[in-house]
């Protein structure tokens, strides 16, 4: 096996200290500083490494030494990808299946001896693990037999894979890619359907409350890599264009404004990208090819510049198309929790539902009043309920029910206001400006009229949802 490498850039590349190397195999050893990447023999799949039948293995190299410092950390497995480190540096978590036909699970291997422990047993598929602050865990997994419909859920359980607990419950195929800073887990949002398919970002609470758009890539891109924030507030993540013939590009987007600050670093670089991981240096490490002749090999990338620069470690057998490095950082904020499995509900809030987006109102051919709303859910209607004067509702919702929202004129007649399938979690409040509001919009300051009477119940049939009761003794 030829690997080749160039490591003239690398002492200021990480000159953030990370120094150690591999100790002789009757000392300690230690992964502080080394890089953790994917590597895929055959032909590589772009998009859903979990649903490729291609083998892959998860290695450790020293970036400063990659001739010779290569080390498996998943022999035995048919395949494994989505290394995920916590930010102690001492546990990565994977997913991984042990012979072809089975299924993928998730596994964790303590880095300080390498033991691997696997966390997940459902006979069903999981993906994508990633490190909760509260020490749980957050993955998808797909679905078969779930009464609601949800089919590629969010999941969190304990490190040792007791106490799932579903935390998504819309329609839609949903990938944890990472835990922002303030707490929240942002997921990939497959939505699909009859007339287009696009891929948002979604963030929420590890409790599945709160959950709202944000970020949307241009219509018919697709987000193909696992995401990463910087301290300074700065994400990343590799994004194809329309078409397959526009290739892939790294997206940088604010913390801050996250709808309204997208821009392609690489969109003057010919080539493909698989992967982005940020460095403390403020470079980047990126999994980059020229062509579809090469293969994905580690590069630096300058995002303030917007230049490619030398390789940093490569294989003529594989692509390396994940990347990730073993250091400590700062632990993401733990998030209170408001749900309750004592209530059977959730609130429901919207201030006026004409209040609409200007870009929306620009594309819509239909502009008249609403003066109703429609609750639909998975299978039929769950009733009409009139709005107030200033266009406000309140609604006690059935928690954990998918459902979805759309408007009716004075004639009953169905306005093009539908929205996406959305849930409420046991004891959640939420509240909404508008229907396709602009996200970033913060509400009138006023008391919306509907919060003046009880909340409807939904499904509207039900004169009085009894809630369950907790015993205290």
């Amino acid at each position: 096996m030829k690997r080749k490498s160039s490591i003239s850039t690398l002492l200021i590349f990480f000159s953030f200290s990370f120094s150690s190397v591999f100790l002789s195999s009757c000392g300690k050893k230690s992964l502080e500083g080394m890089m953790i990447c994917t590597e895929v023999s055959g032909k590589i799949q772009q998009q859903n490494l979990w649903k490729s039948d291609t083998p892959s293995r998860i290695v450790a190299v020293d970036p400063t030494q990659p001739e010779g410092s290569i080390k498996a950390l998943t022999e035995g497995y048919y395949s494994a990808h989505s290394p995920e480190i916590s930010w102690d540096g001492k546990s990565l978590l994977f997913t991984a299946k042990q012979k072809q036909n089975d299924e993928w699970h998730i596994y964790e291997m303590n880095l300080d001896n390498f033991k691997i422990k696997q966390v997940t047993s459902s006979d069903v598929n999981c993906s994508n693990a990633v490190h909760l602050p509260n020490g749980r865990f957050v993955f998808g997994l797909l679905t078969s037999k779930d009464s609601v419909k949800t089919g590629h859920p969010l999941f969190t359980c304990n490190p040792d894979g007791s106490d799932p607990k579903q935390i998504t419950y819309n329609r839609n195929a949903y990938s944890a890619l990472t835990v922002l800073n303030d707490g929240r887990v942002l997921a990939l949002d497959k939505t699909s359907s009859s007339d287009k398919q696009k891929n948002i970002l979604m963030v929420m609470r590890p409790d599945g409350t709160k959950a709202e758009l944000f970020y949307e890539g241009p219509a018919g891109s697709n987000l193909i890599s696992k995401v990463s924030e910087t301290t300074n507030g700065n994400i990343f993540f590799v994004e194809s264009g329309p078409g397959s013939q526009d290739g892939t590009d790294i997206t940088s987007i604010s913390y801050n404004r996250p709808l309204h600050s997208r821009v392609n670093l690489t969109s003057e670089i010919k080539g493909d990208f698989q992967s982005v991981f940020p460095m403390p240096s403020g470079k980047l490490l990126v999994s980059y090819r020229s062509s579809e002749t090469e293969r994905y090999s580690v590069y630096e990338f300058d995002p303030e510049n917007k230049v490619l620069g030398k390789p940093v470690y490569s294989s003529s057998d594989y692509d390396v198309c994940e990347i990730a490095v073993v250091h400590q950082h700062v632990r993401p904020k733990k998030l209170p929790s408001e749900v309750d499995f004592g209530v059977k509900t959730g609130l429901l809030l919207c201030q006026d539902i004409n209040f609409l987006d200007p870009d929306f109102i620009k594309n819509s051919q239909v502009l008249q009043k609403a003066v109703a709303i429609e609750i639909m859910g998975t299978d039929s209607a769950m009733g009409v309920v009139p709005v107030e004067k200033d266009g406000s509702f309140y609604l006690k919702v059935i928690a954990d029910t998918p459902f979805h929202i759309r408007t009716l004129d004075e004639n009953g007649k169905i306005l093009n206001h539908s929205c996406e399938w959305i849930w409420i979690r046991p004891n959640e409040r939420r509240g909404c400006v508008g229907c396709h509001e602009d996200h970033e919009q913060t509400p009138e300051n006023r008391v919306p009229l509907a919060v003046k009477n009880l909340p409807v119940n939904v499904p509207v049939h039900i004169e009085k949802i009894k809630e369950k009761k907790i015993s205290l003794e």
